[in-house]
């Protein structure tokens, strides 16, 4: 019998290659379809325990059962999970964040096994963090487990977590970024060919990352008959892992995985908030003044741009108002991340995104993994000392800022620092002065085209000024 086909604009682009259900939107709520093909593996994780169990510890989104469309008989239930406020993906995630979300998939496969069944793929992207912790959004990701069958998704577990976590740790955080060229994960042979040659005498990577890369190339280089051969030799005598070795192979990678860590050293912007210019008192004014803003306002929801580690994302975080706090820099994030999980906050979730280069739409037709503007729009952006990094070291017209600015959002906390200012005069230190229109009287007529400013408030002892502005 054949599934009824979903109009396009319900189908949510990125799950469409999991032939176990769909996910679609409707009105506003999500719903996933799950399809006859997973019907045994569904009533087992419901009615072994399983589901309830990770449900309780917040390892898996809940769902609630909807009622299936009358009309279509094509699939076996219409469930529908918790919404995600906001989806995020592991090119964007801190080193800690990673990890995290690694731990949490390793611990989800043990507790799996417990139940009888099994994780058949472990991919980053079934990750999302919610509520301040690392949770599968992938309800359908289980299936039975069958006595030495081994664990499907351990060439995923690697290429998703272990490869970029153990380059984040022995090379440069930076390297998580290859997760976005690589959608299927960083591939082992390029993380073996990155790592210095002393991780050879680590006996988890040498095992779970070179001899795996090693492995992996040897199957490449196989002719078409010697596939064949290899395939039919599968089929007549499948390999088999027994409990006890599958097991060992999973403690083996929760082990080198808390093992993986990264020393936080100090970056540019890292330390940012120990080196500002303002005066106490000018600073104690503009949280204030923040407050205030947020208050008369009442958003629903804020970006926080140029986040830094997160000390105005508080301000609307300690409100109750929900808060992805942006910024380029992967040390200030995973600062932001630590403080984030140590004071246990569940309204703020740190992100590393470069605005001049944000996450763009990728994989199947550009529409897997959504664009950062499409993930929007957002109730109120902050803007706070982030214009001047944005005209000065990119060149960025206002006019480009304000029209990017209004695109995403409704309300704009911004911050104009001018030329008087120390933080610019450092910018403009060791490059021509190609700005004559960086002005306060060319900021706000930019921005006037696009927004109307509701307040304006000057930042004592300084020439900073903080506007609240409206979208037209």
């Amino acid at each position: 019998m054949q599934t009824k086909k979903i109009p396009q604009n319900e189908l949510i682009s990125g799950s469409f290659r999991d032939p176990s259900g769909v996910v679609l939107k409707r009105k506003g709520s999500l719903y996933r379809r799950v399809n006859l093909i997973y019907r045994e593996s569904y009533d087992f994780l419901i009615n072994s325990g399983l589901y309830r169990s990770l449900v309780e510890d917040m390892l898996l989104i809940p769902h609630q059962e909807a009622k299936k469309d009358q009309k279509s008989n094509g699939y076996f239930k219409l469930i529908k999970p918790e919404m995600i406020p906001f989806v995020s993906y592991p090119y964007e995630w801190s080193f800690s964040q990673l990890k995290h979300a690694a731990l949490a998939t390793i611990q989800i496969q043990k507790r799996a096994l417990e139940f009888g069944m099994s994780l058949k793929d472990s991919s980053a992207y079934n990750i999302q963090f919610w509520k301040g912790k690392p949770i599968l959004i992938d309800t359908l990701s289980f299936e039975e487990y069958k006595e030495g069958q081994p664990w499907k998704g351990y060439r995923q577990f690697c290429q998703h977590f272990l490869a970029p976590l153990a380059l984040m740790s022995y090379r440069d955080l930076r390297l998580n970024k290859l997760n976005r060229a690589y959608i299927d994960g960083i591939p082992l042979d390029l993380t073996s060919s990155l790592l210095p040659l002393s991780t050879y005498l680590n006996f988890s990577l040498l095992t779970h990352i070179h001899l795996h890369a090693r492995s992996q190339n040897r199957y490449a280089a196989y002719s078409e008959g010697d596939m064949r051969r290899v395939f039919l030799k599968m089929q007549l005598n499948p390999p088999r892992v027994n409990k006890l070795s599958l097991l060992g192979l999973i403690d083996s990678l929760e082990s080198v995985t808390k093992r993986l860590n990264y020393k936080l050293r100090g970056s540019q912007w890292g330390d940012y908030y120990s080196d500002t210019n303002y005066s106490k008192v000018g600073f104690e004014q503009k949280k204030r003044v923040i407050e205030k803003f947020l208050k008369t306002v009442k958003p629903k929801s804020v970006w926080d741009l140029g986040a830094n580690t997160g000390l105005f994302s508080r301000i609307a975080s300690k409100l109750d108002i929900p808060v992805i706090s942006i910024d380029g820099d992967p040390e200030a994030v995973e600062r932001n991340y630590l403080r984030c999980v140590e004071e246990r906050e569940e309204n703020i979730l740190p992100l590393i995104i470069d605005l001049t280069n944000p996450s763009p739409g990728i994989g199947w037709e550009n529409k897997e993994r959504m664009s950062l503007e499409t993930r929007g729009p957002v109730d109120m952006i902050f803007a706070l000392a982030l214009v001047h990094h944005l005209a000065v070291s990119n060149n960025l017209p206002f006019a480009k800022m304000a029209s990017f600015f209004r695109s995403i959002c409704k309300f704009l906390i911004i911050e104009f620092i001018p030329k008087s200012d120390s933080n610019v005069k450092r910018l403009l230190l060791f490059r021509k002065d190609i700005f004559p229109d960086y002005t306060q009287e060319n900021f706000v007529q930019e921005f006037k085209q696009y927004f109307t400013i509701k307040y304006s408030v000057k930042i004592r002892h300084s020439q900073r000024v903080l506007f609240l502005m409206e979208g037209k």
